[in-house]
């Protein structure tokens, strides 16, 4: 899939966030590389050659102190090549694109991945 239509299918699942959700991203950067790094696949405690569709590096907001301050955005980056590698079908992808983005922004709000297991966002 062209880049800038992949882009879109993330922009679109952050669009649709509901009001009180997107007024707590002003701290994280959502972005979008082809593949993982191997210090992305190390983050999220993966081996070399194994599958990420997205990776959430940050503090989640339920840990935040009120020393929490002066630190760099948080970051969501979605992995384009595994998704379309895993997802052929346009609307299989689309799909799951925005799972991936709700996954990661969960995390951001402090779910599990317990958590979201059970929520059927794993």
């Amino acid at each position: 899939m062209e880049r800038r239509r992949f882009l879109g299918l993330v922009r679109r699942a952050l669009d649709e966030l509901p009001e009180p959700y997107r007024d707590q991203l002003a701290n994280v950067n959502v972005v979008v590389e082809r593949r993982p790094r191997s210090h992305h696949l190390r983050d999220a405690g993966l081996d070399p050659g194994e599958t990420l569709f997205g990776l959430y590096e940050g503090v989640p907001l339920i840990d935040r102190t009120s020393d929490y301050g002066m630190v760099p955005p948080d970051t969501i980056t979605i992995f384009q090549e595994p998704l379309e590698r895993e997802f052929r079908d346009t609307a299989e992808l689309e799909e799951e694109v925005r799972r991936t983005v709700l996954h990661e922004l969960a995390h951001h709000f402090g779910s599990s991945d317990e958590e979201l297991e059970r929520l059927g966002l794993d």
